[in-house]
């Protein structure tokens, strides 16, 4: 005979395996767990409960197919399994997307007190805290990286991009410069920096752009060209800018910034006709663009014709209800 206290012992133990192996089922998840996608991993992850990697291969497949909610909570599952630097990197990274004080709380607390010397986790936390607008602790982030890892263009390309937010325009393009010594063929890093030189008015600009032309052997890159306009509009000549434009679109046909710029060039030196023409190539090309309308009104407004303005300006505005500049056109061309 059993006696009282071991039949409640025995269904304790009962009740703690039926309560496990229905872990699962009880999930709020557990209709997402179930899609013909995801169940041959469920089933697996069933039967064998301590594989990390059984969690880490479900929680990133559930990631691609837009389930971001229990794609963490399996990443979560797996790290507490096994203190993997995969893990704590898709952990940080998604909450990074929307919540990255809980990126900073789980770094800290938790990935960096297990794996300090993580490159790619101190970099998740500098843009955490960068989320969060606190510059100064980023920007500290990057310096101790740097110390140890004073090659890393990555993470130089971050400290200029925070230096550029604090508003020390000039010591982000020199922290550029350092990344281009490095890596003179990184095509996003020089064209990032062309921009930057072509806003402050940095004849270095030139230096840089013509010698990407040069090495543009098929002529298809039209951006060195884009950025000489935007060097020769920052500086006022506007006529070289319109040539620059003109030979970016030589180039490259549906290059949809560099035909607004054209045209924003033309305005100012009145050439509306002009103007006008180039700006319905891009409408021709890109019917939805809501600036190649406002400019358009703008054109139309400055040659008297208020009627086709604020046809133009609806048009803006119907496309971009966030446009105050059309909205203010569409107020002073009403009849």
């Amino acid at each position: 005979m059993f006696s009282p206290s071991k039949i409640v012992f025995v269904f304790s133990l009962i009740m703690i395996f039926v309560s496990c192996g229905n872990e699962e089922d009880n999930s709020p998840y557990a209709a997402i767990y179930s899609q013909p996608a995801f169940a041959g991993l469920t089933d697996s992850i069933s039967r064998d409960r301590s594989n990390d990697d059984l969690y880490f291969r479900r929680a990133v497949l559930l990631n691609k197919n837009n389930f971001p909610e229990p794609a963490l909570e399996d990443f979560k599952k797996a790290w507490n399994l096994r203190k993997d630097e995969r893990y704590a990197i898709a952990i940080s990274s998604l909450y990074l997307e929307d919540h990255p004080d809980s990126a900073i709380l789980f770094l800290e607390k938790q990935g960096l007190k297990e794996l300090p010397g993580s490159l790619l986790l101190q970099l998740n936390l500098a843009h955490a805290y960068e989320a969060i607008n606190n510059l100064n602790k980023a920007l500290g982030i990057c310096d101790n990286i740097l110390h140890q890892f004073p090659q890393q263009v990555d993470v130089l390309k971050l400290q200029s991009d925070l230096l550029e937010k604090k508003g020390d325009a000039r010591g982000s393009i020199l922290i550029l410069e350092k990344a281009y010594q490095l890596t003179p063929f990184d095509i996003e890093l020089n064209y990032l920096l062309a921009l930057r030189l072509a806003e402050m008015k940095d004849p270095k600009l030139l230096t840089l752009c013509d010698s990407l032309i040069r090495v543009d052997s098929m002529g298809t890159h039209a951006e060195p060209n884009y950025y000489k306009g935007i060097y020769y509009v920052n500086l006022g000549d506007r006529s070289k800018a319109i040539s620059e434009f003109s030979l970016a679109l030589e180039k490259d046909y549906y290059f949809l910034d560099a035909y607004i710029e054209k045209a924003a060039a033309q305005y100012e030196l009145k050439k509306f006709n002009e103007a006008l023409k180039t700006l319905q190539l891009l409408l021709t090309i890109s019917p939805k663009n809501a600036d190649g309308y406002y400019w358009a009104g703008k054109c139309l407004e400055a040659m008297g014709d208020k009627e086709q303005a604020n046809l133009n300006y609806q048009k803006a505005l119907g496309l971009d209800k966030s446009m105050k500049e059309a909205k203010e056109g569409l107020e002073r061309t009403r009849g």
